[in-house]
Parts: structure tokens; C-alpha cells; sequence
């Protein structure tokens, strides 16, 4: 079926695509909190900004 050869390669395989998707995964929640987290604090100061003219 398969020899040892083509194991370790889908291993390889398996561990780097692994390793990506959950970097990807990392990195896109990250930019969202930062982008989320953006848009409260101009939110934030917009608002206050308001009550205090």
C-alpha cells in the first residue's frame, strides 16, 4: 500500500498544512481584534466627544 517513503511525505505534508492553518487562523482573529478594538476606541471618542460640546 504505501512504503515508508511516500509516509514521511504525507507527514511532511500534513505537519506544514497543519502549521499554516493554524497560523492563518492566529493572524486573521488577531487582525480582527486589532481592527475591532480600532473601530471601539473611535467609537469611544466620537461619543464622548458629543457629550462633552
Amino acid at each position: 500500500m504505501f512504503d515508508f517513503q511516500q509516509y514521511l511525505g504525507f507527514l511532511l505534508f500534513l505537519g506544514i498544512f497543519l502549521t499554516g492553518f493554524w497560523l492563518m487562523l492566529f493572524l486573521v482573529n488577531f487582525v480582527f481584534y486589532w481592527v475591532g478594538g480600532a473601530l471601539w476606541e473611535m467609537y469611544k471618542e466620537k461619543r464622548n466627544g458629543k457629550n462633552n460640546e
